[in-house]
Formats: C-alpha cells, sequence, structure tokens
C-alpha cells in the first residue's frame, strides 16, 4: 500500500496510557454548575434522601453533566470520567437513586435551578426590560409501552410534553409531562405550565405577575405566545390575571375568510424582517373590526398575515383560491405598528429550535418504564440545556459558539482530550478550541466567584 493513501496514521495501537481524559472539556460545564449556585441548590433540594456513599444530589448532577455530554441512557452516564465530576457510580446504583426521587426532591431541583437562573440573569451584561415566554409541544415516541405513555395524533407512541421556553436565551423555564394522546388545544395544560413558567423567573422579572397582582407592582413586562394549539380564552384570561400581554395563533375560520373577502387591497401593509427590511411578498392587517371578539378579554386584536406560498407549504382551499397564505394570530398588544408585532409573533419560531435543543440534551429518549422516572429524566434533561444556555451566555457570549447548540458545543468544546495529574488537569494544546475553554473558564471566575457547597448542604 503506498504510505499516501493510508487513512488510519498509527501503526500500532496500544491501551498503555495513563491519566488520560477524553471528554475534559466537561470541566467547564461543571464549573459553571458550581459557580451559577446549582450545585449547592441540588443538595439542598434533595437534602431529604438517605445515602452511603455516594450523595444523590452529586449522582444527578453526574446525570446532568451525562446528558450535556449527549448520554442516551443510565448506561451512558456510568462512563463519566472521574476526575471531571467525582466518583460515578455503578450502572445499578445510578438506577437505585434515580428511583428514589420523587415530587418532593422534583420540587427541590426546580428550585435549584430558578436560584441559578436568578444570579445567571443578573450577571448578565444588560438587564432585560422584558420577557416572552414560548408555550409549545412536542412528541416524544418511545419503542416500547411504557408507563403513562399512549397513542399519538401522528400515529406513534410516546409522550407530548408541553414546554414553557424562554426562546432568546435558549432556557426552558418549565415542563409538563403528558401522555401522548394529550391535546394541543388542552387550556388547563397551557395554564398549569404558564403557572410553573413564571415560578421559575428570577424575582424582578416574577413581581407583578403572580395571579391577581397589582399591575404597579411588575417591574418587567411579559409576553406570552402559543400557536393555534394556545387559543383559548381560558389561556387569554390567565395572562390578564397575571398582568401579561398575550400573542396566540388563531385558526382562520369561516369568519376570517368572510372578514378578507372585504379588505381592500390597499388595506395591506408590507411585512418586515428583524432589521426593518422589508420582507418580500408578505403583507398583515388588522381584522379587529371585521370580527365579533366580544367574548375574548377587552382589548383583544385579531392580525393576519398573508404571503405567497413556498414550496410544500400546505394551503386550504380558500388559500388555494386566492394565492396567498393566510395566518392570524390574537393579541392585546396596543403598539399601533402591526408589522411590527407580527414579526414578534413570527419570530415565535425560535421556540422550535430550543425544543430540538432539549431533545438533543436527552428529552427524546425516556429510558425508564416507570412514570415519575422519566419525569425526572425529562426535568434533568432541561437543567441540561439550561446548563448549556448558562454557559454559553456567561462564558462565550463573545465568541463564536454564542449560539451555538448542543451537538457543536460538544463537539468543539467538551470533547476535548486532557491529561489529569494530581488535581491539575491539562488540556490538549494542539486543539483549536482548547484556548476558548480556557478564556471562558477564567471569564467565568471574573463574572461569577465560585458558589461552594456547605458541609451543612452535603450533610
Amino acid at each position: 500500500m503506498v504510505e499516501g493513501s493510508r487513512l488510519g496514521r498509527p501503526r500500532r495501537v496500544t491501551g498503555g496510557a495513563a491519566g488520560l481524559v477524553s471528554h475534559a472539556g466537561l470541566v467547564l460545564v461543571a464549573r459553571v454548575a458550581d459557580a451559577t449556585g446549582l450545585t449547592a441548590g441540588f443538595f439542598a433540594g434533595v437534602r431529604s434522601l438517605n445515602w452511603r456513599r455516594h450523595h444523590p444530589a452529586r449522582v444527578l448532577l453526574q446525570f446532568v453533566v451525562g446528558l450535556v455530554d449527549g448520554a442516551r441512557c443510565v448506561s451512558d452516564v456510568a462512563m463519566l470520567h472521574p476526575a471531571l465530576v467525582g466518583p460515578v457510580p455503578s450502572v445499578a446504583s445510578l438506577w437505585r437513586i434515580l428511583n428514589t426521587v420523587g415530587p418532593v426532591e422534583l420540587r427541590g431541583i426546580a428550585r435549584a435551578v430558578t436560584d441559578a437562573r436568578e444570579r445567571v440573569w443578573r450577571a448578565g451584561a444588560s438587564a432585560a426590560v422584558a420577557f416572552i415566554i414560548d408555550i409549545d409541544a412536542t412528541l416524544v415516541t418511545c419503542r416500547t409501552a411504557k408507563q403513562d405513555a399512549a397513542a399519538t395524533w401522528k400515529r406513534s407512541f410516546g409522550y407530548h410534553p408541553l414546554l414553557a421556553l424562554d426562546a432568546a436565551r435558549g432556557e426552558v423555564l418549565a415542563l409538563l409531562m403528558r401522555p401522548g394522546n394529550a391535546g394541543s388545544n388542552t387550556a388547563s395544560d397551557h395554564v398549569i405550565v404558564l403557572e410553573r413558567a413564571i415560578d421559575a423567573l428570577p424575582g424582578a422579572e416574577r413581581a407583578g405577575h403572580q395571579r391577581f397582582d397589582d399591575p404597579a407592582v411588575v417591574q418587567v413586562e411579559g409576553l406570552v405566545r402559543a400557536d393555534a394549539g394556545g387559543a383559548s380564552h381560558w389561556l387569554a384570561e390567565e395572562c390578564r390575571d397575571r398582568n401579561l400581554r398575550f400573542s396566540i395563533g388563531f385558526f382562520c375560520d369561516a369568519r376570517v375568510r368572510d372578514a378578507l373577502l372585504l379588505c381592500q387591497e390597499e388595506a395591506w401593509k408590507p411585512a418586515v424582517e428583524p432589521g426593518g427590511k422589508r420582507r418580500p411578498g408578505a403583507y398583515v392587517i388588522e381584522l379587529t373590526r371585521l370580527i365579533d371578539l366580544s367574548s375574548w378579554p377587552e382589548g383583544t386584536r385579531l392580525i393576519c398575515r398573508r404571503e405567497r406560498p413556498h414550496p410544500g407549504a400546505q394551503l386550504s382551499l380558500f388559500d388555494d383560491h386566492e394565492g396567498w397564505r393566510h395566518t392570524c394570530f390574537l393579541t392585546d398588544q396596543t403598539s399601533r405598528n402591526i408589522a411590527r408585532l407580527e414579526l414578534r409573533h413570527r419570530q415565535r419560531g425560535r421556540a422550535e429550535t430550543v425544543i430540538r435543543d432539549v431533545k438533543a440534551c436527552g428529552l427524546d429518549t425516556m429510558p425508564s418504564a416507570d412514570a415519575v422516572n422519566n419525569d425526572t429524566w425529562a426535568q434533568l434533561a432541561a437543567t441540561a440545556l439550561n446548563l448549556c444556555a448558562w454557559t454559553r451566555q456567561l462564558t462565550l457570549d463573545r465568541t463564536g459558539l454564542a449560539r451555538a447548540t448542543p451537538k457543536t458545543l460538544r463537539y468543539k468544546l467538551f470533547h476535548t482530550a486532557g491529561r489529569y495529574r494530581g488535581r491539575h488537569l491539562d488540556l490538549d494544546r494542539d486543539w483549536a478550541h482548547t484556548p476558548t475553554i480556557t478564556r471562558a473558564l477564567d471569564r467565568l471566575e471574573r463574572r461569577l466567584p465560585p458558589h461552594t457547597v456547605t458541609n451543612r448542604q452535603a450533610a
């Protein structure tokens, strides 16, 4: 064989190297968990559990780090290197600890994530003047029968979780596990996940948004967005009771089609892109005066967008006849610039990106036949995605990885090799992204001092 035609360069492969760590870049994730107080919060949240050798809080954090690393099952978590996250239990011990987690511990984990989010958002470069909560559902298929799993509307089998997201920051605020046959327009589920999302916000953002709070105590304005599956009077009234604005999709029914036939061509206004540039072939119009909206909260408006359909778009008979694709949404925002309101609602599509990322962190697989275990797994998967988002916000906001997906972060940062000697981790100097990791660690120490676990919390 010609030397230049060889793909595998080593002529001899042995297994005698010592002190090597294959996924040494995960030390950045572990440091972020410590600095944000997530580690201390886990120890406080599950302090009621009994333990002998492996503390349940540390093991659950190892689950989170494993999901960040791309773990698909419990045995994958057992492959973590002890030099990064401490001694890792056996697979049997991991299962045993996972089985001990119940509703009390899940609430403790939720409080830990909320407190960590408070530190991250307060350490941000600029204070937010408003927040947006996106509510959306997704399907998680199962290959075998599991507790609470059911047939889905797509003729598959599994779960239909409902999520509340902060799409701008790439975080999951709340997650409600539901069977696969749960409806997309179930108003009670939307109200529950919205309540959990408000409770998961930091103090300043949460102020004034509990049910029936005085609007005068609101510090940060909030908006709730949802697709047509969230178009219910209950959700709209809930937003009004919580001093939140809403922007929810609305089906183009017969009333909307009759109103569109009454619209004059010159009444349509050009739609815009995020930079203010005109969106080609798209127009918006307000239909509030042409449709009876008296059953909705006072001030509700109906806005419609039409645009030329892209290849493969599903059109109704009305759209096919007119040659335009029409989409509508309801909102109680008071701005007269309907093009900007439509753009703000259209950006709800970012929620799909967050759902894709949380599935990449383990939500797309349910490893247990027990519903509580799968609920715990889902909450840990959401925490893993939040940990990735906080890593980007705190350490990578000035790099080209500020909006990187978990898969990209794994390939470029987390799977970096290193050598562990004593308590010193030496990363591969020839890897292109090693300087990015070291600078990120330095930036983290400057922005957030380490938040250590006390002996009392570990007891």
